[in-house]
C-alpha cells in the first residue's frame, strides 16, 4: 500500500509542488531503543499531579493510567516528524484546492458526542466558509477527525512526491520523550510554565511553538498539553490511540508522553488535532 501512495505521489508531484515554506518542518528521530511505557511510580506521581490539580480523585478511582504498558525497551529504525503539530495555515491550503469541508461540527453532532464542553466554545475553533479563524493561523487545526489527518496526509503526499503519514503511538512517544523514558518532554519534574495546560493556560489554543522550553531531546515541540494528537494506531472498533494531553488538561498526569487515551475516529474535538511522519 505505501509503495502504491508513493508512486501515486510521484506521477502528481511533478504538476504541483508546495513550497518548502508552506511544509510542516520536521525532526529527525535516530533508529535504534528507546524506553516506553511507564512503571508503578511514574503512574501514582500522575495520580498525585491530578489529585493536587483538581482536589479529587476521578483519574485514580477511573484507573486512567492502567493501560500504560509496562516500562521497557523497544526499538524503531530511523523516522522524521514534524516539530509542531499541523497548523491552521498549513491544513488551509488543502481544503482551499480540495473538495474536503474544513473544520467545524454542527449542533446536533457535537450534543450526541456528550462531552463537557458547550457547543458555544466549539464556534472559536470552527471556520467560516472554508476560511481560518481570525488570528489563529498558526494554531493547531482541531475539530478534524482521524479521517481528515488521514485525508490531510494523502493529499500532502500527493503534493509533494513524498509520503506523509500519521505517527504510530510508539513513533510518537520515542519523537516526544525521547530515548531514556523521561516522565515528561523536558525531564521527570514537572513544570507547569513549559506547556500550554489548564494550570497555567489560557484555556484554550496557543500559537504552536509557544512553549520552546518544554522541547523534547530531539527538539519536538507541543508534546504535552496544546492538543491531543491522533495516532495511526488503532484501539478496538473505530477507535485511534491519542496521545499528548490538551489546553483543557491541569495536573498533568495525561500530558505525559506514556499516557494514552482512545477516542472514536469520527470525532471532531476542539481538543484533538496531529502532526505527521515523513518517509
Amino acid at each position: 500500500m505505501k509503495a502504491l501512495l508513493l508512486v501515486m505521489a510521484l506521477t502528481l508531484a511533478a504538476c504541483a509542488q508546495v513550497p518548502a515554506a508552506e511544509l510542516p518542518e520536521l525532526v529527525s528521530i535516530p533508529g535504534g531503543p528507546f524506553i516506553v511505557g511507564s512503571d508503578r511510580t511514574e503512574r501514582e506521581m500522575a495520580y498525585r499531579l491530578d489529585e493536587a490539580a483538581y482536589g479529587h480523585s476521578v483519574t485514580r478511582q477511573s484507573k486512567w493510567y492502567e493501560s500504560e504498558p509496562d516500562r521497557r525497551e523497544e526499538s524503531l529504525s530511523t523516522f522524521e516528524i514534524s516539530r509542531t503539530p499541523i497548523t491552521n495555515r498549513q491544513y488551509a491550503e488543502f481544503i482551499a484546492t480540495t473538495a474536503h469541508a474544513a473544520p467545524d461540527v454542527d449542533p446536533a453532532t457535537w450534543r450526541g458526542y456528550k462531552l463537557v464542553h458547550p457547543y458555544e466554545r466549539t464556534r472559536r475553533h470552527a471556520w467560516t466558509a472554508g476560511a481560518v479563524p481570525k488570528g489563529r493561523e498558526d494554531h493547531p487545526v482541531v475539530l478534524v477527525t482521524y479521517a481528515d489527518a488521514v485525508a490531510y496526509a494523502a493529499w500532502l503526499t500527493q503534493r509533494t512526491g513524498r509520503l506523509w503519514r500519521l505517527p504510530t503511538e510508539r513513533e510518537w512517544e520515542k519523537a516526544v520523550r525521547g530515548t531514556e523514558g523521561r516522565m515528561f518532554p523536558w525531564g521527570d519534574d514537572w513544570n507547569s510554565a513549559r506547556l500550554n495546560s489548564h494550570d497555567r493556560g489560557p484555556f484554550d489554543t496557543m500559537p504552536v511553538g509557544s512553549f520552546p522550553e518544554g522541547a523534547g531531546p530531539f527538539g519536538l515541540l507541543d508534546g504535552a498539553g496544546q492538543v491531543f494528537e491522533w495516532t495511526a494506531t488503532a484501539a478496538g472498533t473505530e477507535r485511534q490511540v491519542v496521545k499528548g494531553g490538551s489546553w483543557d488538561d491541569s495536573g498533568c498526569g495525561v500530558c505525559r508522553p506514556a499516557a494514552r487515551h482512545t477516542r472514536p475516529a469520527n470525532l471532531k474535538h476542539i481538543l484533538i488535532g496531529f502532526r505527521l511522519v515523513a518517509e
